[in-house]
């Protein structure tokens, strides 16, 4: 089984953001010979004035990036794509009292179909973007098969993010940082003196910034307030609506230390959210991060997407049901229609429906579903 790189002189368009790791990207893929266009995608316009949407700054910093690096770069508009692709389905889910994940599925709408099928039309024989995961091309008798991998550098690996990537979008895809860990991406940039090499990391849901959340979901979706309850049905207050509290959830619960049990110091544990009935629009708290009703040994997924095509065998992996966890030790007994199950050998805190629960075989991300 042979590796297969691409050859040098490739037309890559590659995604660039703004930001550094997609700015060291481009410089990387001119240092490797290919021949190499930018191209600045806007997924949201909304309320593009205001303090919280950087869009305008990104653009500017991308385009005197590329001007540095010596490659062309044009603006893309995908906000209409994105608004019916993903953000669509953002709202669905918060309102059915699920926690989705909406930079996965702007990966395999935005990023790996629309950015993909723009660039294939200018032409390109690769698109590159600036996350952290590897892709291994290998050739036999069945032709070239794609493997997804993480990255190298494993406080940033991004291949939870990319799980639902197909062959198709994997062949066509290159990932300059793989390889490199973040430090080394920082210290490029600035031996090679780009203007955004200090600029800070995006963090948080693209369309949201740093905003306060609940603020930013009141705009779309109707405050239904209800009960606030233990498990064994203590009335603690009143929530704003299921929508906007997410399983495992600390803060703005309003709470604080006032019911429940208290140490002998006069401080008191936590409170959690720990589940949801949206039948009767109760939301159930519990005290304590250890709390039963926080730890599961079992899930069910469902949507399943594969990076092969097809489910891996039954049997024992690891997995991620949150991006910031380590791998799980896990058995996976497959299903059918897009369904499968996961049993863990430890008990998984806070796993939430809506999140993406992702499969690994050590270093090889083979996909995931969405947790039901």
């Amino acid at each position: 089984m042979a590796e297969q790189r691409p050859a040098p002189g490739a037309r890559v368009v590659i995604g660039m953001s703004g930001g550094v790791d997609s700015s060291v990207s481009a410089w990387l893929l001119r240092q490797q010979g290919y021949e190499v266009v930018g191209l600045f995608m806007k997924n949201w316009e909304d309320d593009d004035d205001t303090e919280y949407c950087s869009s305008r700054q990104d653009w500017l910093d991308a385009a005197s990036v590329a001007d540095v690096v010596g490659v062309d770069i044009e603006a893309v508009n995908f906000a209409a794509e994105y608004k019916d692709r993903v953000f669509a389905d953002f709202l669905r889910e918060y309102s059915a009292g699920r926690t989705p994940n909406p930079d996965v599925l702007c990966n395999a709408e935005i990023k790996f179909k629309a950015f993909l099928d723009h660039a294939m039309g200018l032409g390109a024989d690769y698109i590159a973007t600036g996350h952290y995961a590897r892709v291994r091309r290998t050739e036999s008798s069945y032709g070239v098969r794609s493997q997804l991998l993480k990255a190298v550098d494993g406080s940033k690996d991004q291949s939870y993010f990319l799980h639902r990537l197909n062959q198709s979008q994997l062949a066509r895809t290159l990932f300059p940082l793989g390889e490199l860990h973040k430090t080394e991406v920082r210290r490029i940039a600035r031996e090679i003196g780009l203007p955004n090499a200090a600029k800070k990391d995006s963090t948080g849901i693209c369309f949201i910034g740093e905003r306060p959340f609940r603020e930013f979901l009141n705009r779309y979706l109707p405050t239904h307030p209800g009960p606030m309850c233990t498990p064994e049905g203590l009335d603690l207050g009143q929530h704003q609506g299921l929508a906007f509290y997410t399983l495992g959830q600390r803060k703005g619960l309003g709470i604080g230390g006032v019911h429940g049990t208290q140490r002998g110091d006069g401080t008191a544990d936590a409170w959690y959210v720990a589940r949801k009935d949206m039948a009767r629009n109760v939301l159930y708290v519990v005290q304590g991060h250890d709390h039963p009703w926080l730890q599961s040994s079992t899930l069910q997924a469902q949507d399943a997407s594969w990076v092969a095509g097809e489910p891996p065998l039954a049997g024992a992996y690891a997995a991620k049901t949150r991006y910031r966890q380590a791998d799980a030790a896990c058995t996976l007994a497959a299903g059918n229609q897009g369904r499968f199950s996961l049993t863990f050998t430890a008990p998984q805190w806070a796993v939430t429906p809506g999140q993406s629960a992702v499969l690994y075989d050590g270093d090889v991300c083979l996909g995931g579903g969405i947790i039901s």
